[in-house]
């Protein structure tokens, strides 16, 4: 093998290359060479002056895998042999000019190029170990060591780097220490002490944990040591066990106890085996050490407690079965006897007792004797059958707890077992099984069992059978709650079960899941036939029932879903006929919905406008609208009503109908009043520092917000703070907000407002339930009449006598009235003639922002 640049090594070699620099091949060759391989390496440079000194080297270098790189420093190759060309995969031709950061990991390039510019400065020698990267992607471990050749000026003008490979090494050092980190983890980790001891049973390693259990330095436990932190009483018996094994070579198990670290003795474990060699002698002997204390203890109290329990037992009238292991002799106490209804002289065998026990309980006692006859090393046992009493046939549930005692060596030596009827017990918590799975009201299941039964039909029905999921919505429940009482509700569930369990006959399960919800699951009725059959049952349920003389309406309505067309679960069989339902309590009341796919764009809209709500609330996009109050008498401006709008990127500004939804939800219809109220003050708060006088504005509150029972501060406050009078303000609500069952909460609530001053006004009257008593319990300081009425006022002598009765009515009950939709002059001036106070509507305005009531304001 040549090299590039034949003839470098000669007699004059540090002239011909190296500038009259003195060169060590000694100190640049100091790789990780064999001695043989050195010495041949230097003795070939030193005798280079022969025409085959060149072959020799390169033949010396080749096979010790030794590269030799000679470069200036600006890259170019001076000199370079095979080897170098081999560990870092490139031919000489290439090498020349390359920058050695294209040569080696990117991870230690860093390093390479701090070291090497370190040393460069002060031309010193250095060695290092690095990967080369190779072209195929490869990385090579090599052992570089540099020199620098002086010029005449003494300053480095070029460099000899001499690699080996050491990759082989490095991967075995690596092996080596994850060996050594895997034992280390594996001894620390382990809860028991390991040892180690020579054939003479001299411990010559032990483990930290014996340090971390004991307190005692390791080395103190060497040799013989150890038996010093014995209890006084165990080191004996300890010493003669284990001089035992050490001439008999088998293993040694031994229990003895052993001081800890708190400084009390606890019972250890410890067990050894010997490792021999193919002589069959001893080499060493490995053990461990394992805490038995609290097991030790707690067979100690049961061999010491065991005759107290008995007596303990036949004083609380329990039974007694005792086996004796060793002898094969059984006893019955005669409480035991009793309890199986057999006679005092009954001999005790295991046939009579199988016997007893019902058929489908036999194999649990079988398994319990085969157990203990094959020496089950486990020490508890508990278990409930049920026998027919020999004397009367009753059936009785006993309970049977049994413990099983070993002797120090593991063998079976006594079986105690202890019955007790508990019938009664078992009877009182079916009676718990049965509330926990059931409505204790309506006597069907409730949601949790229901659901684990739709799960079990599921499964049933993946064989092709029928399956459908009815939900139910009682419609009149809390009619019935709020007219005749709770007593009365209480009734129509349960008549509404029962009628429902009646209708469907024997291929359903009735549930109820909360509330005023039911549910039931149909099996074995076709997809067509089912739709006639629930029609039936929602006739059958809407007869009235009678209640303490009272004749109370009952009516449902429904929606269905088929198992597999609408869902392949229990949770979407659920979500499709909710769905199903939510759509027929919109709109077909009373009646059955079939599910079908486009039914969740309904509520996908819903879900929407729920977002969108959520989306302005969050981005503050709530901003009031005003639309003016007119007096009706003198054209002049009352005041306001202020109308949510919210900004749309693209579509500008949105009504309330838009997310009309959200003021369902006390959350989201709180927090779009509170940012409008909030609005609302500070407009005020503008007008009033401008000398501006708008009179009152009204703003609307939805019926879910009297939920809240801070609605009254959270109005009141932003207009406290801003100290705006609070006889500017009018709240607005629907006769909705009346009619629920907190009318007490509502009432309290109105009265708040009205004790600060803030008007009350109840909207859209007539056109909802609220009654003539509903104006005399409630504060309400203001009546607006309906758009409806007001829209064929001129035209319909029918609305023109209810808007008259309306008006009459409130000049009785000394109210203002406000008619709402003005939108003609004709309109106007007969409500004007009829004694209504204020107009509102497109006569008069539409609801602009606050800066056009502004100029509104300005002009008047």
């Amino acid at each position: 093998m040549a090299f590039e640049k034949p003839g470098w090594v000669r007699r004059h070699r540090v002239q011909h290359f190296m500038g009259g620099a003195l060169f060590d091949p000694a100190s640049a060759l100091d790789t990780e060479l064999s001695n043989v391989d050195r010495q041949a390496l230097l003795a070939a440079i030193a005798g280079s002056t022969q025409q085959s000194g060149t072959a020799e080297i390169e033949t010396v270098l080749c096979r010790a895998r030794i590269g030799i790189l000679h470069r200036d420093l600006h890259g170019r190759v001076l000199l370079v042999n095979h080897a170098f060309c081999a560990l870092v995969g490139r031919p000489a031709g290439v090498l020349d000019g390359l920058d050695f950061a294209s040569l080696t990991h990117p991870d230690d390039v860093a390093r390479f190029s701090r070291t090497y510019g370190d040393h460069l400065a002060r031309g010193e020698p250095f060695a290092i170990e690095q990967r080369y990267l190779r072209p195929d992607g490869s990385a090579i471990w090599c052992s570089v060591h540099v020199s620098f050749v002086p010029g005449i000026d003494g300053r480095p003008r070029s460099a000899i780097f001499v690699a080996s490979d050491v990759t082989a090494r490095r991967h075995a050092e690596a092996r080596l220490r994850e060996s050594e980190e895997h034992y280390r983890h594996a001894v620390e980790l382990n809860p028991q002490i390991t040892w180690l001891a020579g054939a003479n049973g001299a411990v010559l390693e032990v483990s930290c944990r014996w340090h971390e259990v004991t307190g005692i330095a390791r080395e103190k436990a060497l040799g013989e040591s150890w038996v010093a932190a014995l209890h006084p009483e165990d080191r004996a018996l300890t010493r003669q066990q284990w001089a035992a094994s050490l001439a008999s070579r088998q293993p040694v198990d031994v229990e003895y106890r052993l001081m800890t670290a708190s400084g009390e003795y606890r019972w250890f474990r410890a067990r050894a085996s010997a490792r021999l060699n193919a002589e069959g002698e001893v080499i060493r002997w490995y053990g461990t050490i394992e805490d038995v204390h609290d097991r030790r203890l707690a067979q100690n109290e049961l061999r010491d407690s065991e005759e107290r329990f008995r007596l303990a037992a036949q004083a609380a009238a329990l039974g007694i079965w005792d086996y004796d292991a060793l002898s094969g002799r059984r006893e019955w106490s005669p409480e035991f006897k009793a309890m199986l209804g057999l006679p005092f002289d009954a001999r005790p065998e295991i046939g009579t007792a199988l016997a007893l026990v019902v058929p489908e309980d036999r194999p649990v006692l079988k398994s319990l004797v085969q157990a203990a006859q094959a020496g089950d090393s486990s020490a508890r046992f508990d278990v409930t059958l049920k026998i027919r009493r020999a004397s009367d046939g009753a059936e009785r549930w006993m309970q049977t707890s049994g413990w099983r005692m070993h002797a120090s060596s593991g063998r079976l030596t006594r079986v105690l077992v202890t019955v007790r009827d508990v019938t009664e017990e078992r009877t009182a918590e079916d009676r718990i099984r049965w509330i926990a799975t059931h409505d204790t009201l309506t006597q069907v299941p409730n949601r949790f069992f229901f659901t684990q039964q739709l799960e079990q039909a599921i499964a049933r029905a993946e064989g092709g059978k029928d399956l459908a999921l009815v939900l139910l919505d009682v419609d009149r429940l809390k009619e019935v709650n709020d007219t005749i009482g709770h007593d009365a509700g209480d009734m129509l569930l349960k008549t509404f079960a029962r009628r429902l369990a009646d209708a469907f006959g024997e291929a359903r399960v009735v549930g109820r899941l909360g509330g005023d919800e039911f549910a039931v699951l149909v099996e074995g009725v076709s997809r067509e036939n089912l739709p006639a059959a629930i029609g039936d049952a929602l006739e059958v349920l809407r007869q009235p029932f009678e209640h303490d003389g009272y004749a109370c309406d009952m009516q449902a309505t429904a929606g269905v879903s088929f198992f597999p067309r609408d869902g392949t679960g229990g949770t979407e069989l659920l979500k499709a006929a909710d769905i199903a339902l939510y759509v027929g309590k919109a709109g077909r009341r009373g009646e059955l919905s079939i599910f079908e796919p486009g039914m969740r764009a309904g509520l996908q809209r819903r879900n929407s406008m729920l977002n969108v709500a959520r989306m302005v609330t969050r981005d503050q996009r709530v901003e009031p609208f005003y639309q003016p109050q007119i007096r009706l008498d003198t054209g002049a401006l009352a005041g306001f009503e202020a109308l949510l709008r919210w900004r749309h990127d693209c579509l500008g500004m949105q009504g309330p109908e838009t997310i009309a939804v959200a003021f369902d939800d006390l959350r989201l219809a709180a927090a779009l009043s509170d940012r409008l109220i909030d609005r609302v003050a500070h407009d005020l708060r503008h007008w009033l520092d401008a000398g501006l006088h708008p009179g009152h504005v009204a703003i609307n509150l939805s019926p879910a917000e009297f939920r809240d029972e801070r609605l009254a501060e959270r109005v009141i406050e932003p207009f406290r703070r801003l100290a705006v009078p609070l006889d500017c303000v009018e709240v607005e609500i629907t006769e909705t907000v009346l009619l629920g069952r907190d009318s007490e909460k509502v009432a309290a609530t109105l009265a708040t407002f009205h004790d600060h001053g803030l008007t009350i006004a109840l909207d859209d009257f007539g056109t909802g339930f609220a009654s003539l008593t509903h104006l005399k319990m409630f504060p309400v300081d203001v009546i607006k009449i309906d758009r409806s009425f007001v829209a064929t006022v001129c035209e319909r002598s029918d609305d023109a006598a209810i808007v008259d009765t309306i008006v009459s009515l409130a000049h009785r009950l000394n109210m203002q009235v406000v008619a709402e939709g003005v939108e003609r002059e004709d309109q106007a001036r007969h409500l004007a003639a009829l004694g209504c106070t204020f107009g509102q509507g497109y006569l008069y305005g539409h609801a602009a922002p606050a800066e056009a009531a502004t100029e509104l304001l300005r002009r008047v």
